[in-house]
């Protein structure tokens, strides 16, 4: 009784760890989003604008995140009874985004980034095949348009 009791203080305290360290991380991923919301990011290849391209740059940010444990055995739960997985999903949502964050602050100097394309794989699994870590990898080419001197 006394190592199911633990098992459950356990599952609690990284529930809650874990949970208050994903609303830490949307937090800082907002705040940051609101920062670089003026450097636009788009899937078209081709430049918004009729603008003169002084020079262009590929660009690129990536992410890993691993599942943790409480994660993985809701996951589970849900691959047993079907529905949809929102652990997996939440850490999707946030991989994603920061692989944007970290495109766009890599190159916050360039007016525009066209021909966004993300990659996501597993990295590493876990045991019997359950997801462990998670990479996103975010690319595309930065474009630096000539600016115009006033005269």
């Amino acid at each position: 009784m006394g190592q199911f009791i633990l098992f459950l203080v356990l599952m609690t305290l990284g529930y809650l760890f874990g949970h208050y360290a994903e609303k830490k991380h949307y937090k800082s991923i907002n705040k940051r989003e609101k920062e670089l919301l003026k450097l636009p990011v788009i899937s078209c290849k081709n430049p918004i604008g009729n603008d003169t391209v002084a020079h262009v740059k590929l660009s690129y940010g990536s992410v890993v995140i691993s599942v943790d444990y409480f994660k993985r055995i809701l996951a589970s739960l849900y691959n047993f009874f079907g529905g949809n997985i929102r652990s997996y999903e939440t850490l999707l949502d946030r991989a994603r985004r920061e692989a944007i964050l970290r495109l766009k602050e890599s190159t916050t100097d360039a007016d525009q980034i066209i021909n966004l394309r993300i990659e996501t794989s597993s990295i590493y699994k876990g045991n019997g095949n359950s997801i462990g870590s998670v990479e996103v990898l975010a690319y595309g080419t930065a474009i630096y348009f000539e600016k115009n001197e006033p005269t």
